[in-house]
């Protein structure tokens, strides 16, 4: 009788750490900022293999600055003078720097974290040679995961973009909420049942 005590006690602890977590998510989910982002598809080299994509997400780093200006191309009228604040990346290798997240204007924005702040909070930005500020990009993946089967929306076809709602807590990576196929323009948002 005594074991089935502890193993009733044992059970509410666990239904009560799941149940604190999914609350946790659903209300961040309803009260933190939501934003719709291009993804980036990659093959992961988890162990852990099944139903699910991973992805970077595509961040605007424009209203950023990089770790050093010596890295940052900015375009130029006749004269000579900056015009603009869009900038590509000069850098001959990828520059990584610690950044926070924001939506602003529709948008997935990273604001860099300077060294002399603390960057636990932050999230690791790549910014590609030669690519344009507003297409870097997060380091580490965001995971999707998708019913047994549900098809995947892989591989996308010339002319599509995978895009990847997500919700931007105040700590740790976005989640992802929902996909959606762009093609040519038109947006569709996909369902997996």
């Amino acid at each position: 009788m005594k074991l089935a005590k502890t193993s009733l006690a044992l059970l509410v602890i666990q239904l009560v750490l799941v149940s604190s977590i999914a609350a946790k998510y659903l209300y961040q989910r309803s009260t933190c900022p939501r934003v719709w982002t291009r993804t980036v598809m990659y093959d992961p080299s988890l162990i852990m293999r099944g139903r699910y994509l991973s992805m970077q997400l595509t961040v605007d780093g424009c209203q950023s600055t990089l770790p050093s200006a010596k890295e940052a191309g900015f375009p130029r009228n006749l004269d000579g003078v900056p015009n603009g604040t869009n900038f590509s990346i000069a850098a001959q290798q990828p520059v990584v720097f610690s950044a926070k997240l924001a939506v602003s204007g529709n948008k997935l924005v990273a604001i860099r974290i300077s060294d002399n702040d603390d960057d636990s909070s932050g999230q690791n930005v790549i910014a590609i040679s030669r690519a344009s500020c507003d297409r870097m990009r997060l380091s580490d993946p965001v995971n999707f995961y998708l019913a047994e089967h549900a098809t995947s929306p892989l591989p996308v076809k010339t002319g599509q973009e995978l895009w990847v709602e997500v919700t931007i807590p105040p700590k740790g990576p976005p989640r992802p909420i929902q996909l959606a196929l762009k093609d040519n323009g038109a947006w569709k948002p996909l369902a997996f049942r």
